[in-house]
Formats: C-alpha cells, structure tokens, sequence
C-alpha cells in the first residue's frame, strides 16, 4: 500500500485515504472481486482509479453518462493519467484513433458505456489487450427495484463470464438490502467482499417545510441562503420545470432548465452551462443529476415529493460533495401524496412492481412526517446502525416539531369528509370546515350540514396539514380514479368512535437566513485570505476556460481555501496544500506564487 499512498499523494495531491478507500484499494489491486457502498462526494473513483495506475493493463470503467465519462477524464488528464472515453458523443474516426491507442498499450483508463461494451466488437476488441480490472459505477442501475434502472446493466455478467480472471468492483452511492442482494446476483458477485461505508453526510442540513406556496418559498429560501449559489431544484414534471425556470429567470436569478422533453442539444448546452460556470441553478426533472461530480453545489431543493428514499439521498447528495456546508430543502404537501399514491395505482405495473413501490413512497412519506431526526430516519433506512444521538443539523433537530392530541380535529376533518358524501377534495372540504360560503358549497348545499363553520378557528394551512398527516396515516384514502377525491377506510372508523386518538406534528417553517453567514467556510477569512481567494477564483475562471473544463477540474474550492488561508511562500510549501499534485505542482506553481505575493 505504500504505492498506493504515494500515488494518492503525488498524482491527486491528497495526504491520505478516507474511510475504507485503502482497504478496497489493497483488494482490487491484489485482484479481489467487490462491491462498494460509499455516499456521493466519499471517494469512489479513486477506489479504481489508483488500482488501475497499480496492475498492469487498461481499467475499464463501466458508466451510464456521457457527462460524467467526460468529466473524469478531464480531470484525469490535469493530473497527467492516461485515460480517455469510448462513446457516441465521438467521430467514427476519433473511435478508431482511440480504439488503435487501446491496442497499443497508450491508456490506463478506458472508461465506455455499457450499450457500446456489450457489442460483440468491443468485447472482442478488448479481448486482445490486458485488462487490469473493471469498475461498474452507479451499480444500484441493476436493480429493476430501484430508482434508475437501466436494463443493459443486467447483461454485464458478462464481464464475468469472458473473463473470470479479470478483478471486478461494483459501486453505487445508495442501495438499501434488496438492491444490494441484487447487484450481487446479477453481477455474479457472489464471492465479492463487500465494503459498506457510512452512508451520513454530515455536512448537509436537512430541511422539508409545509408546501403552501412552493415558488416562493423557493425563492425565500434561495434568497435567504443561498443567493449567487450552484444548486438543483428537482420538479416533478416537464412543465413546472419551464415553469420554475422561467420564473426563477423573471427573479433576476440565472436558471437554466433539463428534461426528457428537450432537444440533446439544449440539455447538453445547459448542462455544460450549470458544470462550467458558477453561480447556476439547474431545474430538471430526476432525468438530470446521475454522475454529475460538480463540487461546489451548495443547495438541491424539491418542490415536489420524491418517490422513494433510495432516490432522495441520491438526489440531495449531489450538494456538498467538497465537504463544505449545503442545503437539502423541500416543500411537500398534501397534493404530493395523492399524486404519487395515484401514479402507483394508476401504473400498467405487476402488483408486485406495485407493491415495493407503494412501500418505498410509505417509508417516504414517514422520513417527511417524522418527529425525530430526519438523519438517523434515512441511516436506519439503510440499514446503518448508528448511535441514538440526534444529528443537530436538520430542521428536526434545530427545531423541534410540536406533537398535539388532534383527536377532535381530526373527527371532525373524517365527519366531514363522511357528511358531504366522500366525493371531495381537501380544499373544498376545508372551505366547508371553515365555513366559507363559495358558490360551490352553496351549490351543494353544504354550508347547511353539521360540519360546516365547526374549523373555522383553525387556519387554511393548519387544515392542509391536518389532512396531509391523516392521509398519511391511512385514515383516508385517494379515489384512484379522481383527482384528489377523499374517502374513509376503514381504520378512521375507530377514530370517529372516539375509541383512537390521533396526535399530529406542528411543523415549524423555518428559513434560517442567518445560517449561511454562520456556517459558510468563505465568510470566516479576513479581509487579506478574502483578497485572495477572489483572486484565485479569478485566475481559475481563466484557466478553465482556456483548458475547456469546469472550474473545479483546475482545483475545487476547498483547495483555494487552503491557497488563501495557508499562503504559502515556497514550492515545498505548496506541495503540502490538499489536491495539488506533481503535476498540477509543475503546471500551475508559478501562477499561483505569483497571485499569493501579490505580483
């Protein structure tokens, strides 16, 4: 492992290896087979990329995205490794140039989506030369269980098959029990060890509010946190995604937008957009995100539900990968949980399909609602078992929800979904609690039954949430073929009995503008380190642009911080700042001298 270390710390300019990197790296490189479990911003690509610079032969690296193939090849380039990518995005002649280079011993990295490395001409193609290993990334696509399935990922046993003595590592960043039982399985990893790290990222504070007016509670929060920021907003839909860029646009804020619907070209024009400048919000749909390596997002927001835990770790994970503070923040809502419930009933899917589905949205719907920290809610999910010390670092930590006996109000919410037929929604059921006479109750004739007026000492939020949670709980039911019609079931009959008592949360909705003041790494320099790390960020703007790459490729942020704060005086001193390397050292040592003297 010394190799290793010096690898580590000449070629990527780290000091040491984190967690269980050293581990999986001293495994492969001896030629084990394994399966990684590593969250997003832990370090995975180094766990092949430094046993690929160790044996002998070409790592093959298995990726569904042609972005982040590109990224990391970039990046691997900067520091002088030999790799480059096989994909559509090439010329036929630029696949034969690196196809003639492969045969002759030119790369230590190859890294190729899995529809081009299952054709009979690659796998014969890469049966001439020596393979060093090959690396599955976002593995968890296997599971046909899981939030990304991508079906050519079950023919990679393959790999297996043509060449048995040929060390595989599989690695995802989310996949609870089921999704790893079955990447072992279709992979033929039976015999693998498997390397399960922790899946907490302490450095995001988690945060899901009550949806009352979602795009503007957005924009406090953008606002209030996160102002000239890189962050995602995921929407549900195409349509809110044009929606919410355009209007995050009208704000005076720089948005772009990227779903299915668009043009490659579009996408890819915004993609690159979001990658190599700063300050960009990107509004997708879950479409946009899988192997996006950009460090230096501060924020992802969810204006609509996700559908599964599994898929809301993956997705605010892709804030904080430099380790620096982020945000996790949603707006969830009533109308979140009838969607979803619906898409799954309403699905063409196997029961069965719809069974798992409707668990995952429950165990969703339980990390929304929960009274205790949201943190442990997620690692217990995972199957993590942690210490019971709360995290201090989402909003039920900070802020504690109430818990009150909502018993009567509930009864009443259930006697009026019972006295106006069951063929409403929760907004016209309301208008009835509160007693506001609109030509539809009046039309009705509802503003005359028993349960009219009887909430009006609670507001139209207080009553929103009120049927969220008991819709939540089961105490009602979504009409499967309507929109959003309320009916009872049959456990609220123990409730309006008064044989059951409910006890619903107080969610307390809290922006804490204050906190990026508190918590940002920028704001704790001086006035000097602050000089000089606007001017590093400068020169590195510059730099990229003339290389062609995002920003981070140069060096992430954290790696400026330490230039600013550290300023070191000589070369040896500039060896010893995190993420320099021999060749960025060699590359860009008398630039960076001469911004640190003033020159």
């Amino acid at each position: 492992m010394s190799s290793a270390l010096n690898i580590l710390k000449e070629v990527f300019g780290y000091p040491d290896f984190r967690g269980q990197q050293a581990e999986v790296i001293a495994h492969l490189a001896n030629g084990g087979d394994c399966l990684v479990l590593m969250p997003t911003g832990g370090g995975k690509s180094l766990c092949y990329q430094i046993p690929a610079l160790l044996r002998n032969g070409v790592a093959v690296i298995v990726s569904p995205l042609i972005a982040l193939m590109q990224n990391q090849v970039a990046a691997l380039h900067e520091i002088g490794v030999r790799a480059a990518v096989l994909n559509s995005s090439l010329s036929p002649e630029d696949i034969v140039a690196v196809e003639q280079k492969l045969l002759t011993g030119e790369y230590d990295l190859l890294y190729v989506a899995p529809e081009r490395l299952l054709t009979p001409r690659f796998l014969n193609l890469i049966e001439r030369i020596t393979i060093a290993l090959f690396a599955i990334d976002e593995a968890h696509c296997v599971s046909q269980w899981g939030h990304d399935f991508r079906p050519e990922y079950i023919q990679l046993s393959v790999l297996h098959e043509r060449f048995p003595k040929v060390p595989r590592i599989a690695l995802t960043a989310t996949a609870d029990l089921d999704t790893r039982r079955e990447i072992i399985e279709r992979l033929g990893l039976g015999a693998a060890k498997i390397f399960v790290s922790s899946f907490d990222r302490p450095n995001i504070h988690y945060q899901i509010i009550d949806k009352t007016n979602g795009r503007m509670q957005l924009l406090d929060f953008i606002q209030a946190q996160h102002q000239d920021d890189a962050g995602i907003v995921y929407c549900f839909s195409r349509k809110k995604v044009d929606e919410i860029t355009s209007w995050l646009v009208s704000q005076g804020l720089r948005a772009v937008a990227y779903h299915a619907g668009m043009s490659s070209q579009e996408r890819n024009q915004n993609q690159e957009k979001f990658l190599r400048e700063e300050g960009i919000i990107m509004v997708a749909t879950v479409a946009f995100g899988m192997g996006i390596d950009k460090p230096d997002i501060r924020f992802v927001a969810h204006l609509d539900l996700p559908r599964s835990i599994e898929g809301y770790y993956q997705e605010t994970g892709r804030a904080g990968r430099d380790g620096r503070v982020a945000n996790a923040w949603m707006a969830y809502g009533l109308g979140d949980v009838i969607q979803r419930r619906r898409m799954i009933e309403e699905s063409g899917a196997k029961l069965k399909f719809k069974q798992v589905a409707a668990r995952k949205l429950e165990a969703m719907l339980s990390l929304c609602e929960t009274t205790t920290c949201r943190r442990l809610h997620m690692l217990n999910y995972f199957g993590e078992v942690v210490d019971t010390v709360p995290c201090g670092n989402c909003d039920v930590c900070i802020n504690p929800p109430q818990v009150w006996d909502a018993s009567v109000e509930v009864q009443k919410a259930l006697s009026c979904v019972y006295r106006t037929g069951q063929n409403f929604g929760a907004g016209y059921l309301i208008d009835v609690l509160r007693g506001n006479r609109t030509e539809r109750v009046k039309e009705w004739c509802h503003d005359r039954i028993s349960t009219f007026g009887i909430g009006k000492n609670l507001s139209e939020t207080t009553w929103r949430a009120i049927f969220r949670q008991i819709t939540v709980l089961g105490l009602l039911a979504v009409d499967s073929e309507s929109h959003g019609i309320l009916h009872l079931t049959e456990l609220s009959r123990a409730v309006l009995k008064g044989q059951q008592s409910v006890h619903l949360r107080l969610q307390v909705n809290s922006i804490r503008s204050s906190e990026k003041q508190q918590n940002s790494d920028i704001t704790t320099l001086d006035p000097t380190e602050q000089y000089l790390w606007e001017q590093l960020r400068a020169w590195r703007a510059k730099t990229a642009k003339e290389h062609g790459v995002p920003a981070y490729v140069i060096f992430h942020d954290t790696t400026l911080q330490e230039l600013a704060r550290l300023s070191p005086k000589t070369e040896d001193e500039l060896r010893r700042i995190t993420g320099i390397g021999v060749r960025k050292l060699d590359k860009y040592s008398s630039h960076l001298m001469a911004i640190l003297r003033g020159d």
